[in-house]
C-alpha cells in the first residue's frame, strides 16, 4: 500500500476521500427513494468500492447505488416485499456476469441517447415527485402520478403561523437545497472539491441538533453486519415465480445501460485507461449477485461520484477502492453520527439530484441536430415512464427507435475499410450506420492506433442516425483534444448531425 502511495498513489488517496463525502448522502438518500433502510444503501456503496472498484473495466468509475434504479426498487418492495429484493438482484447479476462473459457490452452502447435520457428524465421526475412529500416527513404514495396530484394538498396542508411538524421538516429540506445550490455556485476555488451535498446535509443536521428540533431521522443500526439479509428457506420458491425473472432481467438491462453509458462519460474527462465495457460489465454482474446475497441495493457505475472522482485527480483504481474503506469505516465506527441526519435533509438532495436527471438541455440538442423523432422518443419515453412504469418506458423509447430504421431498410448494412499508412489511419465507411451497426463501428474507431493522424471518409456513407452520429462525435471530439489530427472528409452536410 505504501508503495502504492507514493507519486498518483497520493492523488489517489485525496480523491477517495472526496468521493467517500459524496458518496456517503447519495448512498442513503437513494436506499430511502427505493423504500429501503439507509443502510442497504451503505452496503452497496462498499461492495462497489471494495470489490467492484477492483475488478473493474473502467477504472476511474466509482459504483453503487444509483438513483435510476430507485424506481423500480420502490415497485418492487411495494409490489413483492423486501425479501424478493435479494434473489432478484442475484439474478440480475448473474446475467451482467454471462453477457460479459459473451461480450456483449458494446451492445448497450447501442442503445438510443434519447431512450436512456428519456428514461432518466422520466426517474428524475418520479424521485422529485416523491420526494418532495418526504421533505414533509411523509411517506411517498404508491405511483407518480398519486404523488404529483398530492402536491397541491400538501402545501396548502401548511400552517405559516406554525413551526412544528410538517413545516420543521420542510424547512430543514428547504435549508438542505439552498445550502447545496449556493454553495455549489459561490464556493471558494480552494474549497472546490467539497461537494454541496455534503454542505447541505451538515447544515440541516447541525439546524436540527443544536435546535433540538423533533423531525424524523435516519436509522441505521449500530452494526453494519446487522444491515445483511442472507436468502432464506423460501429462496427456492421465489425462484420458481416467472415474475422475478422478468423484473431481474429490467434491472440487468437498466443498469447495464446506465454503466456503460456513464463509462463512455468518464472516458471522454481524462486521458487515462479506456474502458474495457465487457470487462466492467462482469465486475457489475460481480458486484450485484454480492448484493443480492446479502439483500442490499443494486449498483450501477454513477456519473456524479466518477466526475468527482476525476475531478479530484484520481489516476487508478486505488481510489475508488479506498472509498469503499471509508464508507465501511464511517458506519462501523460512527453511526451514531448519522442518525443525526433529519430524512428530510436527504430528501433535499434527492430533489436536487432528481431535477438535474430532467435535461432539457439534453432533448434541445436531439431536437436542433437531428429532428423531432429523436425528441419525440425522449419525450415519449419520460411519459410513459411516469404514467406506467420504467420498464414499460424503457420499452415504448426503444420500439420508437426502431422507426429510424425504416428509411434504410433495404440497406441496413455498413462497410468499414481500415488502412494505415505510415505515420496516418484512414477508414473509409460504406452504407448506413444505424444503431443495429454500432458495436461494428466502435470497434473499427477503437482499433484506430492512438497517437495516428485519422481521416475517417464517410462520402459513401447514405445515412447515419442520430445513435451513431452521437458516438462518431463523441470519438471526434476525445481524438482531438489529444492534440492529434483527426479529419471527416467526404461531404459531411449530407448527413444530418455529423460535425466536419
Amino acid at each position: 500500500m505504501l508503495e502504492r502511495l507514493r507519486g498518483g498513489g497520493i492523488r489517489d488517496f485525496t480523491a477517495s476521500i472526496v468521493v467517500f463525502l459524496v458518496a456517503m448522502p447519495l448512498c442513503m438518500g437513494i436506499a430511502i427513494a427505493s423504500g429501503v433502510p439507509p443502510e442497504k444503501g451503505l452496503v452497496t456503496g462498499i461492495i462497489g468500492g471494495l470489490v467492484v472498484g477492483l475488478l473493474a473495466g473502467s477504472p476511474l468509475q466509482v459504483s453503487g447505488p444509483a438513483a435510476g434504479l430507485a424506481v423500480i426498487v420502490f415497485e418492487l418492495v411495494r409490489d413483492h416485499g423486501a425479501s424478493a429484493l435479494g434473489p432478484i438482484l442475484a439474478l440480475a447479476g448473474l446475467i451482467q456476469f454471462v453477457a460479459g462473459i459473451f461480450k456483449l457490452g458494446g451492445w448497450f452502447r447501442a442503445i438510443s441517447p434519447a431512450v436512456v435520457h428519456g428514461m432518466l428524465a422520466g426517474i428524475g421526475v418520479l424521485i422529485v415527485v416523491g420526494q418532495f412529500h418526504v421533505l414533509f416527513d411523509a411517506k411517498p404514495l404508491a405511483s407518480g402520478l398519486e404523488n404529483l396530484s398530492a402536491m397541491p394538498g400538501r402545501l396548502l396542508g401548511l400552517s405559516p403561523g406554525d413551526f412544528s411538524g410538517a413545516e420543521r421538516a420542510l424547512a430543514l429540506g428547504l435549508l438542505t437545497i439552498g445550502a447545496m445550490l449556493v454553495w455549489e455556485k459561490f464556493r471558494p476555488a480552494s474549497l472546490r472539491l467539497v461537494p454541496g451535498a455534503l454542505v447541505g446535509v451538515v447544515s440541516a443536521t447541525l439546524v436540527a441538533s443544536f435546535g433540538g428540533l423533533e423531525v424524523a431521522r435516519v436509522m441505521v443500526p449500530s452494526n453494519i453486519l446487522n444491515a445483511i439479509d442472507v436468502p432464506d428457506s423460501g429462496l427456492v420458491a421465489k425462484l420458481l415465480d416467472p415474475s422475478i425473472y422478468a423484473t431481474a432481467l429490467a434491472i440487468a438491462f437498466i443498469a447495464s445501460a446506465e454503466t456503460l453509458l456513464s463509462a463512455a462519460a468518464v472516458d471522454r474527462m481524462h486521458d487515462g485507461v479506456r474502458t474495457n465495457y465487457d470487462k466492467e460489465l462482469r465486475a457489475q454482474g460481480v458486484g450485484n449477485l454480492l448484493c443480492g446475497m446479502v439483500g442490499a441495493l443494486p449498483m450501477t457505475g454513477v456519473i456524479v461520484r466518477s466526475s468527482a472522482n476525476v475531478q479530484a485527480g484520481a489516476t487508478s483504481r486505488l481510489s475508488t477502492i479506498l472509498h469503499g474503506a471509508w464508507i465501511l469505516g464511517f458506519v462501523a465506527l460512527l453511526p451514531w453520527l448519522l442518525r443525526e441526519i433529519p430524512m428530510a435533509a436527504l430528501a433535499g438532495i434527492l430533489v436536487v439530484t432528481g431535477w438535474r436527471l430532467v435535461s432539457l438541455t439534453h432533448v434541445t440538442h436531439l431536437f436542433h441536430r437531428y429532428g423531432v423523432l429523436p425528441a419525440l422518443i425522449w419525450a415519449a419515453t419520460l411519459i410513459t415512464v411516469v404514467v406506467e412504469d420504467l420498464l414499460t418506458g424503457v420499452l415504448v423509447g426503444l420500439g420508437l427507435s426502431l422507426l429510424e430504421l425504416v428509411p434504410h431498410i433495404r440497406r441496413l448494412g455498413l462497410g468499414v475499410n481500415h488502412r494505415n499508412e505510415g505515420d496516418a489511419a484512414h477508414l473509409a465507411l460504406d452504407g448506413s450506420a444505424t444503431f443495429v451497426t454500432l458495436p461494428k463501428l466502435t470497434n473499427a474507431l477503437d482499433s484506430i492506433p492512438h497517437g495516428k493522424a485519422v481521416t475517417v471518409d464517410v462520402g459513401r456513407l447514405k445515412a447515419i442516425d442520430h445513435t451513431s452520429a452521437e458516438m462518431l462525435n463523441d470519438w471526434l471530439q476525445r481524438r482531438r483534444a489529444t492534440g492529434i489530427r483527426v479529419d471527416l472528409a467526404g461531404g459531411v452536410k449530407h448527413l444530418r448531425g455529423l460535425a466536419a
